[in-house]
């Protein structure tokens, strides 16, 4: 069964076919960077301390390259197609379902869909990664805004009903 297209991916197409990959580098660490704070994966990145990753987006030729520093990500340029650890290669609307988590990584992979080349132990460790990292909402509201701060907006979402909405969901305010 053919799952319907995400809308989001268009605007993303047209921006990975006019802005240079420095731009879309540079966007996806900072939101990977964001993103990580106060989560478990953070400490989980360990293993893949100073590999170099490329994500290529075959069907609209842009690539992300960065390197894994010290629990976040840092943009890489690629000097060459083969400047990079680990490089994982497929088409943007599969990208998305995996960053969605709208499919798991085994059937992304497995299918090949996604290809995964390079170190066969830091790719399978990326892609196990990917796979069991569980977003914890409530630890990363804390992390951005503080503990004061966070607490009240962790009440907030949850006496609007928005804490359930997020995947996992937020716990009850005591």
């Amino acid at each position: 069964m053919q799952l319907p297209k995400p809308p989001v991916l268009l605007p993303l197409g047209v921006a990975l076919r006019l802005l240079p990959d420095a731009v879309h580098t540079r966007l996806f660490s900072t939101l990977v960077n964001h993103l990580l704070k106060g989560q478990p994966a953070a400490e989980e990145l360990g293993p893949l301390e100073g590999k170099r990753i490329c994500l290529s987006v075959t069907d609209h030729h842009g690539g992300i390259c960065f390197l894994v520093k010290e629990g976040g990500v840092t943009p890489w340029d690629c000097k060459a197609d083969d400047d990079w650890d680990v490089r994982i290669r497929g088409r943007l609307e599969d990208f998305w379902r995996l960053a969605a988590r709208a499919e798991d990584p085994d059937t992304l992979f497995f299918s090949r869909r996604l290809d995964l080349e390079g170190e066969t132990e830091a790719g399978l460790y990326l892609k196990n990664l990917l796979d069991t990292a569980e977003p914890d909402w409530e630890s990363h509201i804390h992390a951005v805004l503080g503990e004061r701060a966070g607490t009240k907006a962790v009440c907030m979402l949850n006496q609007l009903g928005l804490g359930k909405l997020l995947p996992g969901g937020l716990h009850p305010s005591q």
